[in-house]
């Protein structure tokens, strides 16, 4: 792995424990509050989906980089080596492919958002911003899998793994 890749991952992990560290306290601070002082966090509700939909997609490319998502290798087993790399190859151009498009329609509608001004409803936090970093993200897995067109193909090795 480059340097580059390195710190890319470490940026976007430390993001994501950042974010799951807060989504804890702000969850224990809210029942605490909650069931002790009969005195719920005024938007937590709110701060929780936002912070979730910030996790969720940072965590996106950080899994497409480490190969981390579901596969299934019922096909692989009457492939050579050869066909399994094209194949492999293949599958990254058509994840590419849709993130890419995906990216591009979630940033309409983040243009459209942000133009009504939509907001959360009880903390009034402007919604864009986070349709935007979805598709931001979204851009970046798809420039992960292009990436992952020409860089040397990892192969896995002997039968299935069930780590």
């Amino acid at each position: 792995m480059k340097a580059w890749e390195r710190i890319a991952d470490a940026a976007l992990g430390l993001a994501a424990s950042a974010i799951l560290f807060v989504l804890m306290v702000i969850t224990f601070v809210d029942v605490v509050s909650r069931y002790v002082l009969n005195q719920p966090l005024a938007g937590t509700f709110e701060i929780t989906e936002l912070m979730l939909l910030v996790l969720i997609f940072a965590g996106l490319p950080l899994v497409s980089h480490g190969d981390e998502h579901v596969t299934m290798d019922f096909v692989d087993h009457v492939l050579s080596a050869r066909g399994r790399t094209s194949l492999q190859r293949a599958v990254h151009v058509l994840c590419a492919a849709v993130m890419f498009f995906l990216a591009w329609q979630i940033w309409l509608k983040a243009r459209t958002i942000s133009g009504y001004g939509d907001t959360t409803d009880v903390m009034r936090i402007p919604v864009g911003p986070f349709v935007y970093f979805m598709s931001a993200m979204i851009g970046l897995t798809g420039a992960v899998h292009v990436l992952k067109v020409f860089l040397p193909a990892r192969l896995p090795r002997g039968g299935p793994s069930l780590d």
